[in-house]
């Protein structure tokens, strides 16, 4: 989804500096300005995605937290 963002993007920012007509510039720069915005938001989502924990506990520290102890830090 993020590199169909990213095309989009580069595409409405070309289409903003080919075009004759003041409103229609007007609208694909802002259709551009809108995507670079919203591709920097994805890109950045998947950077924190790849470098997070998971979500469950293993089984080990699932035992610890029944026997009152604190998980294993890793």
């Amino acid at each position: 989804m993020r590199w169909l963002l990213l095309i989009g993007t580069l595409l409405s920012l070309a289409l903003s500096f080919t075009r004759h007509s003041g409103g229609a510039m007007g609208l694909w720069l802002l259709l551009g300005i809108v995507g670079a915005f919203a591709t920097a938001l994805a890109f950045a989502q998947s950077k924190i995605d790849a470098h997070s924990r998971a979500e469950t506990l293993s089984e080990y520290d699932l035992q610890r937290l029944r026997e009152g102890k604190p998980p294993f830090n890793r």
